[in-house]
């Protein structure tokens, strides 16, 4: 059976692209409001790429960000985080089976690539094949930087209270 353009596929629930972008952007405002987070805190989440601006043995230093926005620096495999006055250094990979994360600023969380587990901007576990949240590293602030250091790596399920514990206040 050859279908052609413009035919609707009996299998298929959506008869148009219509139908589809708009479940889609049902769903996208679901997730958002699951999360608790408003609109403006969507759209307002940024990421960039960037090196620090000094590392010393195991710490890596890089500016906090003015606003929410994460930072991800690749070389060393550390992604920053500002959000909702806290700031936290994360593994790049995702806990799972160690692909490197994306950040999604549409729905403002990261996901693993491979399997699809995804993590809220405070690298809480939301849904996937992962069985806990990023993996945090020990940060401290130094002047108008976030310090990482990446030799203190915690993560959710065996340092519980290190890794509830690992982010900056601002």
């Amino acid at each position: 059976m050859t279908k052609k353009i413009g035919e609707a596929c009996e299998q298929c629930p959506l008869e148009s692209r219509r139908d589809f972008m708009r479940d889609a952007t049902v769903a996208v405002a679901g997730v958002v409001a699951a999360l608790g987070i408003g609109s403006a805190d969507a759209r307002a989440m940024t990421w960039r790429l960037v090196k620090p601006v000094r590392s010393e043995d195991e710490e890596h230093s890089y500016p906090i960000p003015a606003s929410d926005d994460a930072m991800i620096d690749k070389q060393n495999q550390v992604i920053i985080v500002r959000w909702q006055g806290k700031a936290y250094g994360f593994n790049l990979s995702c806990p799972h089976q160690n692909t490197a994360l994306h950040w999604h600023p549409e729905d403002s969380q990261f996901q693993c690539p491979k399997h699809h587990s995804r993590y809220q901007p405070d690298g809480v576990f939301i849904s996937g094949r992962a069985t806990r949240s990023m993996d945090r590293f020990g940060v401290r602030r130094d002047g108008d930087n976030i310090v990482v250091d990446v030799d203190k790596y915690y993560r959710q399920d065996q340092n519980a209270a290190e890794w509830t514990a690992a982010f900056l206040t601002l």
